[in-house]
């Protein structure tokens, strides 16, 4: 590990011991995870003690399911997920993966557009025993409905989400909510809580949903910030390294071609 991994690292356990932090995630969706940037999280999960949570491409990604499987995630996610139909497509390539035992991976969906709320009523019972969450993604949920992402703390958003809560704690669903957690986030995960809130989550960094609770919410979550900074921090000078490892025999081979191409031009003339 490098020295910003090592700091990461440090970053993830004081999350685990001081803020309530449970888990990582990465995303093949959105995010686009490269498999090395993968081997990088999961190191660092992995090194930490924590869970690994893991956004797949689609509700029928059945090539990201193998890898989730290959990789060990505890927390699988299928994005997008808008009907009964949709849910019922990543409940059968969950199951063609992963069989009835699932290792102990967890599979949730992605409550992320007003569409998903509205076909909620019909996706529950289609839910029922074979999906262990739903995901809300507040960001993406905001724009479905036309908003600014800014709108993400607004109290429409956040009776959507209270809505979905109510119907995870009649189903015994974990809910997880997700899309621009921060600071200001806080009121509106409070308030949750009080319905069903097991885990809250940003981009990179996932904690328990009791920490929304806690007098050190607003540390935690700069903390998190800190990890996630870093993290990019770390991926661009991992891929700017691999930019330059052959800078000394380009610059080689290209003084070799110029010259070939002077001797070449030179004979032609004579």
């Amino acid at each position: 590990m490098n020295s910003t991994e090592r700091r990461m690292l440090d970053m993830l356990k004081k999350g685990r011991d001081h803020y309530g932090v449970v888990a990582v995630k990465a995303e093949f969706e959105a995010e686009g995870t490269r498999p090395d940037e993968l081997l990088r999280l999961l190191e660092l999960a992995w090194r930490a003690d924590l869970k690994f949570a893991l956004k797949i491409g689609g509700c029928e990604a059945v090539t990201d399911l193998h890898a989730s499987k290959l990789y060990g995630a505890d927390y699988i996610i299928a994005p997008m997920v808008e009907t009964p139909y949709a849910l019922s497509k990543f409940i059968d390539a969950s199951s063609k993966v992963y069989g009835a035992a699932r290792d102990g991976t967890d599979m949730l969906f992605n409550l992320e557009t007003d569409t998903t709320l509205a076909n909620l009523d019909a996706m529950l019972p289609v839910a029922n025993g074979e999906i262990d969450g739903i995901v809300f993604g507040r960001v993406d949920f905001t724009l479905s409905r036309g908003l600014a992402r800014g709108a993400v703390n607004d109290r429409s958003i956040t009776d959507a989400v209270l809505r979905v809560a109510h119907a995870c704690a009649n189903r015994n669903l974990d809910l997880v909510v997700g899309g621009s957690v921060s600071i200001e986030a806080a009121s509106a995960l409070r308030e949750i809580r009080q319905v069903r809130l097991d885990r809250f989550e940003t981009r990179k960094v996932v904690f328990d949903g009791a920490a929304a609770e806690s007098a050190d919410f607003e540390a935690g979550i700069a903390n998190a910030v800190a990890f996630e900074l870093a993290w990019l921090q770390n991926k661009r000078d991992y891929y700017r390294a691999i930019a330059d490892e052959d800078l000394a025999r380009i610059r080689m081979m290209e003084e070799r071609a110029t010259v070939a191409k002077r001797k070449h031009l030179a004979s032609v003339a004579a």
